[in-house]
């Protein structure tokens, strides 16, 4: 796989599927601790299937994406959306869908709302735009890393210290709480395409409430609710390509 070098500072390892598919682009964005095989490898095949060009980037410091270690300053969102907007300027992507779960999905909906008219459509899952104040114990109970960070995961990603890595997510995310928790809810008014935000309704760390305040900005928004977990393209799987499918042919 590719390596693309951005003006940011970060080179981003890559997975391009289908480069001459004539079908429109979908950019996938993993989550914490992934890059889009070890996260969305089974979705990728299934939007390949359908007949899509999908590109995976991994996000710096992750996999063999740089720089390294992985760190999380503030609003490290932000950073990775840059990140992303660069790396699509780099491939000369002029237009795409887009897709993201959990830290992937936050990162899609920031870039929507900066590059509205880049966008065909946004499909987040695990991802809710809005961090409300409820969410800061949920967060603080990542620590200590060493308790969930396992010794492969820290293999793959280069990571020597899994309570620093802890630390730095929940740091960042807690300030972002304090502040007034906008991810990219000051940016849902200038969403311009389709935006479909799928939960599990056990899902902890984002439930239903924040997604509702996220939604109630977005003029062409939408929420489909599972009977899972975290992980709704893992835990639900068909019905979970039932709704991607529908939403993605509903936006071209």
């Amino acid at each position: 796989m590719p390596h693309a070098t951005l003006k940011t500072g970060a080179t981003l390892h890559y997975l391009d599927t289908a480069p001459q598919s004539d079908q429109p682009i979908v950019i996938a964005i993993h989550g914490m601790l992934g890059t889009g095989e070890i996260h969305l490898r089974h979705v990728i095949n299934w939007l390949v299937g359908k007949g899509y060009r999908v590109i995976a980037p991994t996000m710096r410091g992750y996999g063999e994406s740089t720089p390294k270690p992985r760190d999380f300053p503030p609003k490290f969102y932000h950073r990775d959306a840059n990140d992303l907007l660069a790396f699509l300027d780099e491939l000369k992507v002029e237009q795409a869908h887009i897709i993201g779960y959990s830290d992937g999905g936050e990162i899609a909906l920031i870039c929507v709302g900066t590059q509205p008219d880049r966008f065909l459509s946004v499909a987040a899952w695990g991802a809710v735009g809005y961090f409300a104040p409820e969410m800061r114990p949920v967060a603080q109970r990542m620590i200590p890393g060493s308790a969930w960070l396992k010794p492969d995961e820290m293999a793959i990603h280069g990571l020597t210290d899994a309570d620093a890595f802890a630390r730095g997510w929940v740091r960042s995310v807690v300030q972002m709480i304090d502040s007034g928790g906008d991810i990219s809810l000051s940016l849902a008014d200038k969403i311009t395409c389709p935006v479909l935000i799928m939960l599990g309704k056990g899902d902890t760390l984002n439930p239903l409430s924040f997604a509702e305040t996220f939604l109630a900005k977005v003029a062409n928004g939408r929420l489909q609710l599972f009977d899972c977990g975290h992980a709704v393209h893992d835990e639900q799987t068909e019905a979970f390509y039932a709704t991607l499918e529908k939403h993605l042919a509903n936006s071209q």
